[in-house]
Formats: C-alpha cells, structure tokens, sequence
C-alpha cells in the first residue's frame, strides 16, 4: 500500500497530465483552468475529511469504521483501531480495579488506606462497621481525628506496627472488640487493617469461667469428703455417727460423678457438631422411662402426668435425646415445690412435634432466661446445690436439640411456672 507521499506525487502527477491533455485539446488556459479546478476539488475533499476527523477526535466512536475513500479511509480504520485498542485495556484496568474492591469488600476484616498525612483514602463496607466511619463522608479525614481512642492515637505515633493493638467498644454500638494492625507501603501510605475478636474474646471469657466453676464445683465435695475422712479415721464414732458420715461421704462422691458424667457428655456433643445418625427413637417407650425417673425422684412429692397425644417417632440419637428430655424433666421435678404440678406432653403442632415440660415452680425472670443454657449458670446457686444440679444441664438440653435441627423454647413467669419446649422440624418425624 503507498504511503501519503507518495500517493500525493502521484494526485499532482495525474492532475498535470489531465490538464496537459485538456491544453493540448482546446488551450492552454483550459488546461490550466482544468488543473485549478482539480486541485480545488481535492483542496475541499481533503478539507472536508480533515474537519470530520476533528470531530471525530473530539468525540470518538467506538462503532462502525467511517466510510470514506483513499488515503481518509485508511486514516479512520487505523483511528478507530487504535482508539479501540485504547479503549480495551482502560476497560480491562477498569475491571481489574473493580475486581480488587469487591475482593477487598469481600474480606472478613476491615481495611482503611491512609496517605502519607494519615488522611483516609478509602475503606470497605467491614471497616466502616468496626470504626464507626463514611467512606464518602469521612473521605481526606485524618483517622485520627475520627478513631480518637487513646490506645489507637499512640499507637499510631509511635510508628511501631510490629505488634497488633487491641481496641475494645468499638462500632457505632460499641460492639466490636478489634485486633488493628498497621501496614506501611507505596510512598508513605498506610493500610490499616482491622480484625473482629469478639468472638475470640467471649470464648476465651467462657473458658475462664468454665475453668473456675469447675475447680469451685470439685473443690466443695473434695473438702467434705476431705474432712469426713479425717474425721472418720482420728475420731472413735459409734456406729451411727459413721454411718452418717458415709452417708454425706457418698452424697458427694455421687455429686462428683454426675459432674464428671455430664462434663463427658457435653464435650462429646461440642466436640461432635455433625448431626446424629438418624434411628428410630420410640416415644412411647422414651416417655415411659421418663415418667418413672420423674416418679423415682419426686417421691410422691408432686403432681405428675403424662400425656401423648401424638403416636409419632422421630428419628435422631436415643441416648442423647434421653439425656435432654431427662434433664427438663428432673429440673421440673427438683425446682416445684412439694404440693406442684409437672405435666410432660408429647404432641404435633402443624409440622412440627414437640415435647414440653412444664411446672409450677418459683418461675424464671426474663433477664435470666437467654443465659439459661450457659453452661455452669444458675439463677439460684444456693437452691441448685440444694437440688443437686451441675449446672451444665441446660447446655446438655442445647447442644442436643441444635444437633437434631430442632428448637428451644422457654416461657416463664415469676411465681406462676415455667414451660420447656423441645421442637422437631418434620423431617425428624420418623416415617
């Protein structure tokens, strides 16, 4: 293909000869006449195309190719290709920018970006929940101007990001407990990262907790147990009195064993958190069981019925249902007076199927009962240990019914009872 000069050699040359000819035919000013003519016209076509390429730079277009002739022909196609060309790779940095926010946005944990002046340049959505912050509002905001913990502003100072600070209340409740680290990169920019440990926090609170009421549950009855012996082997007791005493012995050595019976049975269930392999329970039979343990333990103190009006089973783990219908079971029984009512019912509601326990105990006041299947917590814990509770109870009842997809509902009101109900969603009714 001939460049541009060459092709206007060969323009000029073609209008000489048309003029050359048109002399030669009629007269020198004719064929003068004829080349001014030629050159106008091509003066204004090339005018023409130059002014349509302007307006094309000025708006450029990324459809069609414009049509034109020659030279201006060749002029668009190569524009519009490298116009497009230019165009594919903003959009490409376009799309890769867009996929690196919605990563970042993606992330569990907050990330702000500072400038060299601690100004912030942008956040996720993650870390304007855990700071409090605006992306738009509180953009070219100095971060420490808006994140005023003491803790935060030293640490910022200090320029030692090394380690990890710990920042408590943070949130526009105050609900996050955060983990924030600083990472300088670029040109004196900063990245601020920022990592929710609430979580981390509670269970580390429970551990602790469990770790002392546990020493505090077994320490009581080793001490009796400690004293009884001490007594029973210094001090010459008649039959009657040693008797006593290992009465009280094995009262607290049976204490120790349900504790360390339940304490097994818990961390089997968190230690499982897969669902139980489905068998056939027997609920007449289960209900049957119950009923006797409830009789064996009220002695004739209460109250107690049965009713199933439902003859459904339901498919999950026998021994572990025992356990959690056991335990609503003997706290109705160990928290109603002498004199009370406990009513178990088995029943179908809809397509669901529940079992409830209720009693006129003492009741439960509201505040206490989200805590209820908090492992060691008592409402009462002078009244627990007089009724022989561990207080792993209801996290027992809770780590069984989560097992087997089903629900805990507790309804109490102070002085009038309480109700227990344990629901199953239908797919563990058995067929």
């Amino acid at each position: 293909m001939l460049n541009l000069r060459t092709r206007l050699i060969v323009i000029t040359f073609i209008t000489l000869v048309i003029s050359w000819v048109m002399g030669e035919a009629f007269s020198a000013t004719v064929g003068w006449m004829t080349a001014v003519i030629c050159l106008a016209l091509l003066l204004i076509h090339q005018l023409w195309h130059a002014s349509k390429l302007t307006v094309l730079l000025l708006s450029p277009s990324y459809g069609e190719v414009p049509v034109a002739m020659g030279i201006w022909g060749e002029i668009y196609y190569r524009l519009h290709k490298l116009v497009k060309g230019w165009r594919d790779q903003v959009l490409e940095v376009e799309q890769q920018h867009q996929r690196f926010i919605q990563a970042i946005q993606a992330s569990p944990n907050g990330v702000v970006m500072l400038n060299e002046e601690d100004q912030i340049e942008w956040c996720n959505a993650i870390a304007e929940k855990h700071f409090g912050l605006n992306a738009r509002r509180d953009a070219m905001q100095r971060i420490t101007h808006i994140l005023r913990k003491p803790a935060f502003v030293q640490y910022i100072i200090r320029q030692n990001y090394r380690e990890p600070v710990k920042l408590t209340g943070m949130g526009d409740f105050e609900q996050f407990s955060l983990e924030v680290q600083i990472f300088p990169y670029g040109d004196k920019q900063k990245l601020v990262l920022s990592q929710d440990i609430s979580q981390i926090e509670k269970t580390d609170a429970m551990r602790r907790d469990f770790v002392a009421n546990v020493s505090h549950e077994l320490k009581t009855p080793l001490t009796v147990l400690a004293g009884f012996l001490e007594t029973v082997s210094e001090l010459d007791l008649n039959e009657e009195e040693r008797d006593r005493y290992l009465e009280m012995m094995s009262v607290q050595t049976g204490r120790m064993k349900t504790l360390v019976e339940d304490l097994l049975t818990l961390a089997k269930l968190e230690g499982n958190p897969e669902p139980p392999i489905s068998q056939v329970v027997n609920m007449p039979n289960m209900l049957a069981r119950l009923k006797l343990d409830a009789e064996g333990l009220s002695q004739g103190k209460h109250q107690i019925s049965f009713d199933q009006s439902s003859d459904k089973n339901i498919l999950g783990d026998d021994l572990e249902l025992y356990s959690a219908f056991g335990n609503l079971v003997s706290n109705a029984v160990r928290y109603t007076p002498e004199g009370g009512k406990v009513c178990v019912t088995w029943a179908q509601i809809g397509e669901e199927i529940e079992l409830c326990v209720s009693d006129t105990g003492p009741g439960i006041a509201a505040e206490h009962i989200p805590r209820l299947t908090e492992r060691f917590y008592r409402v009462d814990r002078s009244r627990s240990r007089e009724t022989g509770g561990t207080g792993l109870g209801m996290a027992i009842v809770k780590h069984v019914i989560n097992r087997h997809h089903g629900e805990l509902k507790i309804e109490s009101t102070v002085g009038v009872g309480s109700r227990f109900c344990l629901v199953f969603p239908k797919q563990r009714i058995a067929p």
